[in-house]
């Protein structure tokens, strides 16, 4: 019997590496003691240790288990109870539970937790096995074949890389990249340990690694299929669409109604801006998807929700309300097809549709990411009734369940606005003057989220000669290459390096923002917009390496713009917003930040006050137009009338005239604002 490490009541006060450590030895012991054949003893040791960590994974694995394997069936399914209770997407639990069945000869038990457990986790060979066989059985012929075909592929991968997937497939991350960067190094390039270090890659985000494993991956095994799917997709998180396109292309061609391809097919057209494309393809999907089950309910959910956002983007409002109706009614609890409908702005709930929100919020079934969703469609929803009080309890309890999750930590964006400030002097610019790219053609309008951007961008959008794009990701993405991997948020190498880049690598990167922008200019006007709100961190770099861009501050009254903010749940990023502090907090530093542009480089960026462009929208026109070397078009003060896709949240307020309604209604929400008043101070709230 292994020497066993007792861990008494006192070691529960112990520094918790320590007691990981002494806890992490036991379970060794115990995983020793069942490859012996000591079900017994692993079993008691298991119990043992259980009394003091009862959730550990681990522990109630071995404890049900060992039970299975002492015959003791009943015993085990109630381990395996406990071990569902605080762990129910455990894959090792529904294998364990699916062979307890088959231990008790119920077949359709045990097809369904093994079922379970290889769809978790897809490299469990033991579940492939037992469902071949339980398929033959039961006279499964076709699911038999697609079982024995996984077993067949996991046993001929060489054990560390089964080990490997096995522990990704449980989100034993770390262990799985430890294992398979040693196989590497061991023993060379092999395209399965290529993939799976690609997709754990593609989960911490470090993208283009994961791309460049992908398409090793590819050029040693060109028909890998679900490699070649995972590529498309990190090309399409890196915005890179016409790569995407390209290489979903085989896939399209040998299955071309494989709704996965299709759906990738349908991203990569609304990442290029092809809304009036897409939307049938939607379309077809969502019709060829029969029955009532979950799975198809919840698939044609999602298909129904991008419909609508497609129909929304192109201005077909009352279809798009329509789509996202019929998403909550496949899916009541659908939180993003709610807020879909309050995030148009002018949507007004019915009081049934209400009813359905508050009930779906508070029921113990709502994932937490829908609740958050429903939280702020109902604030809008209330606020809409005059229902100030209600609203605000409910952005409020929105933001709280956000803001918990999100991480966003302030001290980050003030520490690289102190930098910009340090290492973007005027003497900095005037020794670098010439440099860059020689390139008019961008117009960056930028600022805080929810300060009229989107009215300027489609201001300027009806111009003849200027297109309107999106919030395009370049320069985000330049910053990141310019950042490197190893992210130090005291000692960040942003904006630091810059100094280090000399003219070629300057020019390079705006000849790299040119190029990579090219594929959303499909009208071929002169000028475009990018209008990412962030981009206010990186006028410097802007400047620097097309220093005869346009660059638009688009400023609102802090109170307004702020509270704004603070109703506005984002698709992604913006994570300062659900805070009130956070909120004024970013808000001083934006000013401070764009103050010293200001200071820097005078007269470099234009800044347009909201306010002022409702009180004079054609003197705003103009002087906007003026600024960007554009001669007046009476088009631009009519922007209401320009037909175009417009994907922000503002989209359905820039197709109207403009008005005064919503420069005071934070105003409503009064009473609840005095902190954000007081985090301001006295000078901006003012």
């Amino acid at each position: 019997m292994a020497t066993q490490i007792n861990l008494p009541q006192s070691d529960k006060t112990q520094p918790a590496p320590r007691f990981a450590a002494l806890l992490e030895a036991e379970i060794t012991a115990l995983h020793a003691l069942q490859g012996r054949g000591d079900y017994s003893s692993a079993s008691a040791g298991a119990k043992r240790l259980l009394s003091d960590t009862p959730a550990n994974r681990d522990l109630l694995l071995i404890e049900a288990h060992s039970l299975r394997m002492l015959k003791h069936t009943d015993a085990a399914l109630a381990a395996l109870e406990r071990l569902a209770a605080h762990h129910p997407d455990f894959s090792q639990m529904f294998l364990e539970r699916g062979l307890c069945h088959v231990a008790k000869r119920d077949a359709p038990a045990a097809i369904a937790d093994l079922r379970s457990a290889v769809t978790i986790n897809p490299a469990l060979a033991m579940g492939w096995r037992m469902l071949d066989g339980l398929y033959r059985m039961t006279g499964d012929t076709a699911s038999a074949a697609i079982a024995e075909r996984h077993v067949a592929h996991l046993t001929s991968l060489p054990p560390p890389i089964v080990h490997a997937k096995v522990l990704f497939g449980d989100g034993e991350i770390d262990a799985a990249e430890t294992l398979i960067r040693r196989f590497l190094l061991e023993t060379g390039d092999h395209p399965e340990a290529m993939r799976l270090l690609g997709q754990i890659g593609q989960m911490r985000n470090v993208l283009d690694d994961a791309e460049t494993l992908y398409a090793g991956v590819l050029a040693m095994v060109p028909d890998h299929h679900e490699a070649r799917h995972e590529y498309v997709q990190v090309l399409i998180a890196r915005h890179k669409f016409p790569q995407a396109r390209e290489a979903l292309e085989p896939l399209l061609k040998l299955d071309p109604e494989n709704h996965a391809h299709r759906t990738q097919a349908a991203t990569i057209q609304v990442g290029l801006g092809d809304f009036q494309g897409v939307i049938p393809a939607y379309r077809a999907m969502i019709t060829e998807i029969s029955g009532e089950t979950l799975e198809a309910r919840v698939r044609r959910a999602d298909l129904k929700l991008w419909l609508g956002h497609a129909l929304k983007t192109e201005g077909l409002t009352a279809e798009a309300i329509d789509a996202y109706m019929d998403a909550t009614a496949d899916r009541p609890d659908f939180g993003d097809a709610w807020w879909s409908l309050a995030n148009l702005k002018t949507y007004q709930f019915s009081p049934e549709s209400i009813a359905v929100m508050r009930e779906r919020l508070d029921h113990p079934a709502t994932a937490e990411v829908d609740r958050i969703h429903i939280a702020f469609a109902l604030g809008k929803a209330l606020e809409d009734q005059g229902d100030f009080a209600g609203s605000w309890t409910a952005y409020e309890r929105g933001n709280t369940m956000h803001r918990v999750s999100n991480g966003y930590i302030p001290t980050v964006f003030e520490t690289n606005t102190r930098e910009q400030k340090r290492v973007c002097t005027a003497a900095f610019f005037a020794e670098r003057a010439g440099w860059g790219l020689d390139d008019a053609s961008p117009i960056f309008v930028l600022g805080l989220p929810r300060a009229g951007s989107t009215l300027l961008e489609q201001i300027l959008a009806s111009h003849s000669m200027v297109e309107g794009t999106q919030e395009l990701p370049d320069i985000q993405r330049i910053v990141h290459e310019l950042q490197g991997r190893e992210l130090d948020f005291d000692n960040p190498r942003y904006p630091g390096v810059l100094p280090d880049l000399n003219a070629a690598e300057i020019r390079c990167f705006a000849e790299q923002y040119i190029a990579d922008t090219m594929p959303h200019r499909v009208m071929g006007r002169p000028y475009f917009i990018d209008k990412m709100p962030n981009n206010f961190r990186h006028v410097g770099l802007i400047h620097l390496i097309l220093p005869n861009a346009r660059i638009i501050d688009a400023r609102r009254e802090p109170m307004a713009c702020c509270f704004s903010n603070y109703k506005q749940l984002f698709a992604q990023g913006q994570e300062f917003t659900y805070g009130i502090e956070d909120i004024a907090r970013y808000y001083r530093t934006y000013v401070e930040l764009m103050d010293h542009w200001d200071a820097v480089l005078p007269g470099r960026v234009l800044r347009v006050q909201h306010e002022d462009v409702v009180d004079d929208l054609e003197g705003s026109v103009r002087r906007i137009l003026d600024y960007c070397g554009l001669p007046f078009e009476a088009a631009c003060v009519e922007f209401h009338k320009t037909k175009r896709s417009v994907r922000t949240p503002s989209s359905e307020q820039v197709r109207q005239p403009i008005f005064r309604d919503g420069l005071d209604q934070w105003k409503k929400f009064e009473p609840w604002l005095g902190p954000l008043r007081a985090a301001l101070g006295p000078e901006l709230a003012a």
